[in-house]
């Protein structure tokens, strides 16, 4: 997009050119970096985040490996010849032309616009002038005829008008998609135009493969390895953790080295397999921003999800469960027979997580750290808001609808699956013709992409600038870049996401630890006992809110039936809430109080299976 350029008395003209659209097309691997450079400039470098331009100047010093299109009417060029600015339109194309040496096309464009008939002189005039080839384009908006209303509908969403208003951007069915014969059909008197479509086809020869992943150096002592430095931290962690969980004064030293031989055991195999897949940089990484949070006095969870099975991970305080003690599987976590990247959960305060992520964006480079996009989708419900308003149907009956098709987060139902399971529904769509048009339209925009946003934890951290491997993206609610590519792609991309989640809960507890405190009792929320009667006690009644995962209604109607008496039952219904699982909730429960007898399926697979019945 060209925002705006210094006109012929060389003086500034901010107004001239605002934000036109141009087509550029990645060439080759330079033509894909100075891409990536450029979208990072338009909403990187753009003081409105929600206006995306690039300034001229870059697109020079970026525009090698890009071939280049004028845009149409409503382009940089377009505009100008539609406002009888000929001379300044020839200027900025022989200076396109020059940016783009070889690889910049006039752009032809027929919608059945008459900007387009008025301004096509010009562009032609322009290509024959200049010597600059011709491509004809059809902008596609929308599949068929059919989905033009759908996309009509669409827009006002966009922009928050009604479908009724007459002073509002509007589109012809004639973006949709065309087919090859219908192009040459239509550009009959410039098949050198259509022609060009295939010779810029072919001079494009480029695909992104992926990226190994790529993590920032963590600076080791001198003249050691992260390998080395790995291990010698965890050696050094595992000893005090022994001391302080494991050890009693009464144990002997033989004792001791008994109880202390499985902990060795697992961490010397552990080590193995994370230096063997390359990840010790990662555990540096998460140790160290975990550490530094810690010191800061900023709450920190003692870890979630399958990172807890590593003993690696409790040695280096990244987490503050003894695998070894209740079971827990490192392979669930890491395993090289599929190997993906580790991804450590890490709850923080919800108050103070932010200080967590400026830490690692000032250690490792603002440019080197951004947060994930995320997009949201037009789902059942939110489309049939979204379209009953631009087309103003009243609220409450717009309401009433939405409330006929379930809400399963989960596992989100679709309007065709409602429409299936629901009579009243189909009822109304045969009986009334706007509740069939508003069904119609919904159902035709359901699934599209709605708004861009920041994913709740992911951050991506690495060792160069960002805008070399993917673009960015500024949210105007952050003020942290964006990355341009979603979670699945930016890994595509060798980056490597760790979470930083904020949690509420750490907040609350780190609040009550403190009222505790200020009453004169010494309280220590890493060495509370897990086996304390009254606590159980106020779990079996249900009194659980704010107990972070068991405060449901639904968790709590469990609770009262399960009456649990051990933290592995507490550990077993947390994992059983959930859909799918949930449905061997009541025979739990039964076997919990001898109601009915477990079935271990092999007398060998007693031990495995009878914690959970």
């Amino acid at each position: 997009k060209y925002p705006r350029y210094c006109n012929r008395s060389g003086s500034t003209g901010a107004a001239v050119v605002a934000a036109a659209p141009m087509v550029f097309l990645i060439q080759n691997q330079t033509g894909y970096h100075n891409l990536l450079k450029l979208l990072s400039i338009a909403y990187i470098g753009s003081d409105d985040a929600s206006d995306p331009m690039v300034p001229m100047a870059a697109i020079a010093s970026h525009a090698e490996g890009i071939i280049a299109f004028t845009g149409g009417s409503d382009g940089p060029v377009g505009r100008l010849l539609a406002d009888a600015r000929t001379v300044e339109a020839e200027d900025l194309t022989r200076r396109l032309s020059a940016a783009f040496p070889g690889n910049l096309y006039v752009e032809i464009m027929r919608h059945s616009l008459d900007i387009e008939e008025e301004t096509e002189p010009g562009f032609l005039k322009l290509a024959y002038k200049l010597d600059l080839p011709l491509v004809a384009t059809n902008d596609v908006f929308f599949s068929d005829s059919s989905m033009y209303d759908a996309h009509d509908a669409l827009i006002c969403i966009a922009a928050g008008i009604n479908v009724a208003q007459d002073d509002r951007r509007r589109l012809t069915p004639d973006y949709r998609f065309k087919g090859a014969q219908e192009m040459r059909t239509l550009f009959a008197d410039l098949p050198e135009a259509v022609d060009n479509t295939i010779v810029i086809a072919r001079r494009c020869a480029f695909m992104v493969e992926p990226v190994e992943p790529i993590l920032p150096p963590y600076h080791c002592g001198k003249g050691r390895t992260e390998e080395d430095e790995l291990k010698c931290r965890a050696e050094a962690g595992l000893a005090r953790r022994l001391e302080a969980a494991v050890f009693t004064t009464e144990m002997m030293p033989e004792e001791r080295e008994k109880a202390a031989e499985p902990y060795r055991r697992r961490l010397k195999y552990e080590l193995g397999v994370i230096i063997d897949m390359g990840f010790s940089g990662y555990f540096l990484i998460v140790a160290d921003f975990i550490h530094w949070a810690k010191e800061h006095g900023i709450p920190v969870g003692p870890g979630r999800g399958s990172g807890a099975g590593s003993l690696v991970a409790w040695a280096l305080q990244i987490t503050d469960l003894d695998p070894l003690r209740w079971g827990l599987l490192f392979e669930r976590f890491l395993n090289p027979e599929r190997v993906s990247m580790p991804d450590f959960d890490i709850d923080f305060c919800q108050n103070r997580r932010d200080e967590v992520i400026r830490y690692v964006q000032d250690k490792y480079g603002r440019d080197h750290v951004a947060q994930i996009i995320t997009f949201g989708k037009l789902q059942a419900r939110a489309v049939l808001r979204d379209v009953g308003r631009v087309f103003e149907i009243p609220y409450g009956y717009v309401d009433k609808i939405c409330k006929l098709v379930p809400n399963n987060p989960a596992n989100p139902v679709t309007l065709s699956q409602a429409i299936a399971g629901e009579p009243q529904l189909r009822q109304m769509i045969q009986e009334d013709p706007a509740v069939a048009r508003l069904i119609d339209i919904a159902q035709r925009l359901e699934g599209l992409y709605r708004h861009a946003s920041t994913h709740a934890a992911g951050v991506v951290i690495s060792d160069r600038a960002l805008d070399e491997l993917i673009p960015l993206y500024r949210d105007p609610r952050s003020d942290m870049p964006v990355t341009g590519f979603n979670m699945k792609y930016v890994e595509s991309a060798g980056l490597v996401k760790f979470d930083f989640l904020g949690l509420k809960t750490l907040t609350v507890l780190a609040t009550a630890e403190r009222l505790v405190r200020e009453t004169g009792e010494a309280l220590d929320l890493t060495s509370i006992p897990l086996d304390d009667p009254a606590t159980f006690a106020m779990i079996s009644e249900g009194t659980t809110t704010g107990v972070f995962q068991l405060e449901s209604s639904g968790m709590v109607d469990v609770l009262t039936k399960l009456r649990p008496d051990t933290f592995e039952d507490i550990i077993a219904v947390v994992a059983l809430y959930r859909p799918g699982p949930m449905d061997n909730i009541p025979s739990y429960i039964k076997r919990k109080h001898g109601e009915e007898k477990p079935d271990y399926l092999y007398p060998t697979l007693e031990g495995i299976l009878k914690e959970t019945f």
